[in-house]
């Protein structure tokens, strides 16, 4: 099977699967959309969605969290993995946006990852997510499923290199949409212990169920 052909078939059939696919992060704004990925890093999304009501009760705008310390943030994020360093990346990370972007979360690849605590993958959720752009972030499950299929090469050891090959093949407008698909299909169906290739619908053109 080609690759374009390949690609066709998943994004026509995950469609199918998953035709409301979208983050399920809770956000009603670019800041706390920023601050709930920032928290999803090796986290569940579940696990994020508990603590971030609270959260933004307590610091509901980013002026309100950049005048905050990092020991003041901890006691609303203590439950999410590796707290310390997240409470001190969302207090610096809101320093920036206000010092430097004037209160607005910045729209641009380049300005986001100059925040504290917000790598590339971060910033494409943004990009893809709050600010209606076409991106392609990629976390675990984009990684993993995207190998298993055979979407990306065994060579693609990277996130980067993964992102490269799967911006090249599916149409610009599908991007953000095929991110929500990937990671849906790897949190529910191509988990990372005993996918259910039995149950899959990609199962017949899957490298990984072939074997």
């Amino acid at each position: 099977m080609k690759k374009r052909e390949l690609y066709d078939l998943c994004s026509e059939r995950l469609s199918q699967a998953f035709p409301e696919a979208a983050t399920e992060l809770h956000f009603s704004s670019p800041y706390q959309l920023l601050v709930a990925v920032m928290l999803s890093a090796q986290c569940t999304d579940k696990r994020v969605n508990m603590v971030t009501p609270a959260l933004f009760e307590a610091f509901p705008t980013v002026q309100d969290m950049a005048a905050a310390t990092p020991e003041q943030i901890f006691p609303y994020v203590k439950s999410v993995s590796y707290p310390n360093t997240k409470s001190e990346h969302l207090a610096q990370m809101a320093h920036m946006v206000c010092d430097r972007f004037g209160g607005e979360i910045p729209q641009d690849m380049d300005s986001m990852t100059q925040l504290p605590g917000v790598g590339r993958k971060t910033a494409n959720v943004m990009l893809a997510v709050a600010f209606g752009g076409n991106a392609m972030p990629v976390d675990t499950h984009v990684f993993r499923v995207s190998h298993r299929i055979g979407l990306v090469p065994q060579r693609c050891t990277t996130p980067l290199s993964v992102e490269k090959e799967l911006v090249k093949y599916f149409p610009e407008e599908l991007l953000s949409r095929a991110h929500h698909w990937l990671i849906l299909h790897g949190r529910y169906v191509c988990t990372a212990r005993a996918p259910k290739c039995a149950n899959c619908c990609l199962n017949d053109i899957c490298h990984y169920c072939s074997k």
